[in-house]
């Protein structure tokens, strides 16, 4: 198994590590590759989409023809694509009150980016997440909220009752905050398990 760690922007060191820890724990003879070009794209399994500045990712991303290969991988199903936090607003068909960035648009989403406002930049709380038996510890740093979902996109996780920050479709997940800042590889366990369906 082959993942590849989008090296433009954020925590690429992060993911890269956590990756590695995942693939020991799971027993997984794996690799890791971070993707500088779109020739990189060709050889990976699975691409993780570090958070950072979306506009700026996006913008190197269609410069580079990365999103090319991406586009043309996930539509033969033999791409996975998991984006934290700016990468998951890379991944939406739609960004409230946005025009001057361009995703991806392969999840069936709106989200809003730095949703949580001034007030509350940066904060860390314990999320339920379906299909793990304990909360997840998530950390939110200037995080987007998916405002809705349709089609074929279904929330994997709320707070307040009603406001999604993680979305799972086929073989595509966005969260909202960053699972690479933490302990818990549950979240990349979780994306490397969609990888191997």
């Amino acid at each position: 198994m082959k993942i590849g760690v989008l090296a433009i922007q954020g925590a690429i060191s992060e993911h890269y590590s956590m990756i590695k820890k995942t693939f020991s724990e799971l027993g997984i003879n794996g690799e890791i590759i971070l993707v500088k070009n779109k020739n990189d794209i060709k050889e990976i399994d699975g691409l993780i989409i570090p958070g950072g500045e979306s506009t700026t990712i996006s913008r190197l991303m269609f410069k580079t023809g990365i999103h090319e290969k991406v586009l043309e991988r996930v539509e033969n199903k033999d791409l996975s694509i998991m984006g934290t936090c700016a990468g998951s607003v890379l991944l939406a068909k739609k960004i409230k009150n946005q025009q001057n960035v361009k995703t991806l648009q392969l999840m069936d989403m709106e989200i809003e980016r730095n949703a949580f406002g001034r007030q509350r930049e940066s904060f860390e709380i314990d999320v339920d997440i379906n299909g793990f038996d304990t909360p997840f510890h998530a950390v939110f740093i200037r995080a987007p909220i998916i405002r809705k979902t349709w089609g074929d996109c279904k929330p994997l996780s709320k707070i307040n009752r009603d406001t999604i920050v993680a979305a799972h479709q086929d073989n595509l997940v966005a969260l909202a905050f960053h699972p690479e800042l933490t302990n818990d590889t549950r979240m990349h366990k979780y994306f490397l398990k969609i990888i191997k369906k």
